[in-house]
């Protein structure tokens, strides 16, 4: 013992007999305590932060019909099932569900394309219902992707800032205050020089004293796939290196625990929850990634998986609300790293709806019921959209149907004069069921409302059109109008996929050196999904908004004669 303590305990010694003296009792001395005997602190404890994730909800209000309603899990015999999942008052149950696990420490997040591509219920209505509808369920952050650009960068700003539509005004609601959560999108600047961006590139959030950074960040190639007016003047930088330059400045902020929410995927081939055989950019990009982001929420592919990729949790929770991630991240409260993460997506089952979600949804519906049960025309059979898989020409019925209905609305010489008319497939967002169709299908089919644009264009920049059908991104087959056809050759190299002789206009070949009136949508006139070529063409002239055109046509092919395949010829 040393003399220091040695001295302390001759005094307390003395207290206790002064003490005793007074009569005080033994429980009140215990008030005082021996110096170097006081009760240990307790250790700090693990703090856990649960982040609950979503991603291409597409505004998606009403529960998804199809195959983009369902989930597909393993059977207890060894199949599977598919079990009837997403919409947004189950998805705002789930949310609540998983919140209350954790209330103190739950953040949400969605990874991009919350709206854009939506059902009618949410975009006749500019897709302000589903921004409220996200108000109500407490989402957090949602990390800008591609879709979120449909309309262009100022309609963005007003989906966070409020305020009516400059053309239509409010429409679902008497005001729109715009949205309560914030948008983030580190990698798109409007000045790269003072490194400015459209949208704060992250967020922090602490708990219990323990910071954790939310990075956003968009899809790279979005100006390649959105009306590239609506981005003018953005600049979309890699979203590796985007991440990686703001790991110092988070950590020059006692940063330690980093979560990047970003709007691009992979695929996988086992089942919702599991991983085997991840692939795809975010594969590479994780890989890329510094090695202090602890996860990644994903998305744009609209897949199901939950993986370590190089020490990371990635995940992605397919589509439409269909699944949400539960995503637990145990903090140390003393190193404020994140020790471990655990992760599970979880089906948005239809079994309890969200009362008050589920009331504002029915409103709307309600609202939006005449317009869209309005019977505009009938096909005999299934009009399949364009889809390419392996061995297929990328020709479908549907986009046949709408590449002659915008010939239809463009051939007279008034409104273009055309006559030719190309269709981009990712421009055709649904099937048409057999029978009859409505002006809601229509509007699924097309919902983007894109001007029809009849251009003049020569015979050989035509084929420089078909050849670039196959970018270093993928391909996107164009849908022609009758009288159009074309060849490609699987094998062929790029810039050579087409041959010349093979492009027949009416039974004859394409003639290089004459000028043909063509009509593309507005997104494609303006270079989208890389067709470069067209922002050469002549005398453009816009005309009326896709939907409109072939609402049009339907209605003047009633009963509609679904037009046979063979305008597209595949060869190996």
């Amino acid at each position: 013992m040393n003399n220091s303590h040695s001295a302390a305990s001759s005094a307390w010694g003395r207290l206790s007999r002064i003490f005793k003296f007074l009569g005080v009792p033994a429980t009140g001395a215990l008030l005082i305590t021996h110096p170097g005997c006081e009760d240990p602190k307790p250790e700090p404890q693990p703090i856990h932060v649960q982040v609950v994730a979503f991603n291409d909800f597409h505004g998606n209000l009403e529960a998804p019909s199809g195959s983009n309603g369902r989930i597909r899990m393993p059977a207890s015999d060894g199949g599977t099932v598919d079990v009837n999942a997403g919409g947004a008052t189950f998805l705002a149950h789930s949310i609540q569900k998983l919140r209350e696990e954790n209330p103190e420490n739950t953040v949400v997040v969605s990874a991009g394309d919350l709206i854009g591509g939506s059902p009618l219920v949410s975009g006749i209505f500019h897709d302000e219902p589903t921004i409220e509808v996200m108000n109500m369920m407490g989402l957090d952050i949602n990390s800008v992707g591609n879709h979120e650009f449909d309309e262009g960068a100022t309609e963005l700003l007003r989906m966070r800032n409020g305020g009516c539509h400059p053309v239509d005004g409010c429409q679902a609601s008497p005001s729109f205050t715009g949205a309560k959560f914030k948008f983030l999108s580190a990698n798109v600047f409007t000045d790269v020089a003072t490194r400015k961006t459209l949208f704060p590139a992250y967020d922090i959030r602490e708990f219990q004293g323990v910071k954790v950074a939310f990075i956003g960040m968009t899809l790279k190639g979005t100006p390649l796939i959105v009306t590239p007016t609506g981005v003018a003047g953005l600049t979309f930088e890699d979203e590796a290196d985007t991440v990686n330059a703001l790991i110092p400045e988070l950590k020059q902020q006692g940063v330690e625990a980093i979560v990047v929410v970003i709007h691009e995927g992979g695929m996988q081939t086992g089942s919702y929850d599991e991983c085997p055989g991840i692939s795809g950019p975010i594969k590479d990009l994780v890989e890329r990634f510094d090695d202090e982001v602890d996860v990644v929420a994903s998305g744009h592919t609209h897949q199901a998986y939950n993986c370590v990729i190089d020490g990371k949790r990635v995940t992605s929770a397919a589509s439409h609300g269909r699944l949400v991630t539960d995503i637990d991240m145990v903090l140390d409260p003393v190193s404020h790293d994140v020790v471990e993460v655990t992760a599970r997506n979880v089906i948005v089952t239809r079994d309890t709806a969200n009362p008050p979600v589920d009331a504002f949804v029915k409103e709307l519906v309600s609202k939006a019921a005449p317009l869209r049960d309005k019977v505009i025309g009938n096909t005999p059979s299934e009009l399949k959209a364009p889809v390419r898989t392996s061995g297929s020409s990328g020709e479908s019925t549907l986009g046949n149907v709408i590449a002659d209905a915008m010939l239809a609305a463009t051939r007279d010489a008034r409104l273009g004069g055309a006559v030719i008319a190309f269709q981009n497939p990712g421009g055709v967002r649904a099937d048409i069921n057999a029978g009859d169709i409505t002006f809601g299908e229509a509007f699924s089919v097309q919902p983007f409302a894109n001007n029809l644009v009849t251009l003049t264009l020569t015979g050989a920049q035509i084929e420089t059109l078909l050849e670039q059908q196959f970018q270093p991104s993928g391909t996107s087959i164009l849908q022609p109008s009758r009288g159009f056809a074309f060849t490609w050759k699987a094998s062929g190299p790029a810039g050579d996929k087409v041959d010349p002789a093979s492009i027949t206009f009416n039974g004859s070949p394409i003639d290089l050196v004459a000028n043909y009136r063509v009509t593309v949508n507005n997104f494609m006139a303006s270079g989208g999904d890389g067709l470069t070529v067209l922002t050469q063409g002549k005398d453009p002239l816009t005309g009326v908004i896709d939907l409109d055109a072939v609402d049009a046509y339907l209605r003047a092919n009633n009963p509609l004669t679904p037009p046979a395949l063979g305008r597209i010829t595949l060869v190996p």
